[in-house]
């Protein structure tokens, strides 16, 4: 089993109390929803960059998922840093970018400002020829398993492709010790948490899933 816990106070913690650790830091005023945002997404580069040092060079194809959430917003962020470290970058959007939670918004905006957003439909398109595939879809949010036309995309993932789910692989639940009952997940080699390592993550590193706990500042 692989979790690698770096700078992490605390050991596994469920959803509700990542939330409200979040929360508090941003209601007592040290700490903004964008600064976490933004910490998160430069975590998760970091870590990629870390698994995989071949790709620190720059010159790469991402394409990164991003769910109607705040692990969107996460996954926008992914994609400007990597831009602009020279990646060639596609961002496919689920769901309506107009909805997107405040904080979320704004990334998608940076991002949407000086490059295109896809829909969901061009999903097997984009990820054609992608080395690195990024699952900011869903994250701790998810309370339920994926339909066919989220999940159906996942088989255009070339073979070759890295992949990275931010938080939890898409079509797990993040408090959950058994990964059984959902089978359409994204096939995440690398996780990248935050603060704390999740009780699914226990099971998928059992299963050989690498987990990464990163410090987001809480």
């Amino acid at each position: 089993m692989k979790i690698y816990v770096s700078g992490c106070a605390l050991p596994v913690i469920c959803a509700d109390d990542m939330r409200a650790l979040e929360a508090s830091a941003i209601g007592s005023g040290a700490v903004s929803g964008l600064d976490l945002m933004e910490r998160a997404g430069a975590g998760v580069v970091r870590e990629t960059l870390a698994a995989w040092p071949e790709l620190a060079a720059g010159g790469y194809r991402a394409c990164i998922l991003c769910g109607p959430g705040n692990n969107g917003g996460d996954g926008y962020v992914i994609a400007r840093l990597l831009a602009a470290r020279g990646w060639g970058v596609s961002v496919v959007a689920l769901g309506d970018t107009g909805k997107l939670p405040g904080d979320a918004k704004v990334n998608h905006d940076r991002w949407a400002a000086g490059h295109p957003v896809r829909p969901w439909t061009d999903a097997g398109t984009a990820l054609d020829g992608a080395d690195l595939v990024v699952d900011a879809l869903f994250g701790i949010g998810l309370t339920r398993p994926l339909s066919d036309d989220v999940a159906g995309p996942f088989a255009c993932i070339p073979a070759a492709a890295r992949r990275v789910s931010v938080d939890v692989p898409s079509g797990t639940l993040a408090d959950s010790r058994a990964v059984e009952p959902l089978n359409k997940t994204f096939p995440a080699q690398l996780a990248v948490t935050f603060h704390a390592p999740k009780p699914v993550h226990v099971p998928l590193a059992e299963a050989g899933l690498v987990v990464t706990a990163v410090d987001i500042g809480l």
